[in-house]
């Protein structure tokens, strides 16, 4: 997950500039400042949204020494720099404008967006799970759950038959939108999933006693390259973890394997952009 860095002296802010090729956007703000606590959360939203871009943050209160030879006379300011020199300055609280800037700037040097995931306004979510604690019920040794989140040939086996409960944690809100699942030979592909949203154990004993938040049955169309299988939206709106309960495979096979599986989505938006309308 992308990380905003706190300035706390002006040797660090020297070293932040130095940085080579990357945007560095820096957050001048204040804790007695409205509009600053009201755009910290969207900004944040942004350091997600464009990890190659480095994000900062300066409390003009702490670091009066940064904020002066800065020439910070408002807050929030946000200053954009790269190779030290500094591009532009936006004063004010105007989320469309901060995204236009950095867009605008890290258009280049070969700075940009998270990859596509195929889904406009949706990001791959992958690097929100939290990898030490996932799990998988039924699986083998081998070929166990932390090789559905590589990028590779691995896949994910169920060890004595063909269904698997998969637990994944994430590390922070989100809203799912949709799955997509890569497998090698369909025959093995989950057909039946339950899945089970913010609900953290869930065992082979209570899958039929526990209700589910959704039902997915998947057909063969699903594991093309290019599928990927609508959730039921309205259900994911504020989601910590999710429990998949793979009951059986496409042609009944003695095991189901998965290669990869991306759940696609996006953080939890905490920021209120009526609380901006007055600046649009």
């Amino acid at each position: 997950m992308a990380a905003i860095k706190n300035i706390s002296n002006a040797q660090e802010f020297k070293n932040l500039l130095e940085t080579k090729e990357k945007l560095v956007v820096v957050d001048f703000f204040a804790t007695w400042c409205g509009p600053c606590k009201a755009i910290s959360p969207f900004y944040t939203q942004l350091s997600v949204k464009y990890p190659l871009v480095v994000f900062a943050k300066v409390d003009v209160d702490k670091v009066k020494d940064v904020a002066a030879a800065c020439q910070v006379s408002s807050m929030p300011t946000f200053q954009f720099y790269k190779d030290g020199r500094k591009l532009v300055e936006m004063k004010g609280a105007n989320p469309r404008e901060l995204e236009a800037h950095v867009q605008t700037h890290s258009s280049d040097a070969s700075i940009s967006p998270r990859k596509s995931v195929g889904v406009p306004g949706y990001v791959d979510l992958t690097e929100f799970i939290t990898p030490n604690q996932m799990d998988a019920l039924n699986q083998q040794e081998e070929h166990n759950v932390k090789n559905i989140f590589k990028d590779d040939d691995t896949f994910l086996q169920s060890d004595v038959d063909e269904q698997l409960i998969i637990s994944v944690p994430f590390n922070q809100p989100v809203k799912l939108h949709s799955l997509k699942f890569k497998v090698s030979d369909t025959a093995n592909a989950p057909k039946t999933v339950k899945i089970f949203a913010n609900r953290s154990v869930i065992g082979f004993d209570d899958v039929e006693s526990v209700m589910e938040t959704e039902t997915l049955e998947l057909t063969p169309e699903n594991f093309r390259d290019d599928a990927i299988v609508n959730l039921n939206f309205v259900k994911y709106q504020n989601v910590t973890s999710v429990v998949l309960f793979v009951e059986d495979n496409q042609e009944d096979k003695d095991n189901t394997q998965i290669q990869q599986l991306v759940f696609i989505g996006r953080p939890v938006e905490t920021t209120n952009m009526s609380d901006f309308n007055k600046e649009q």
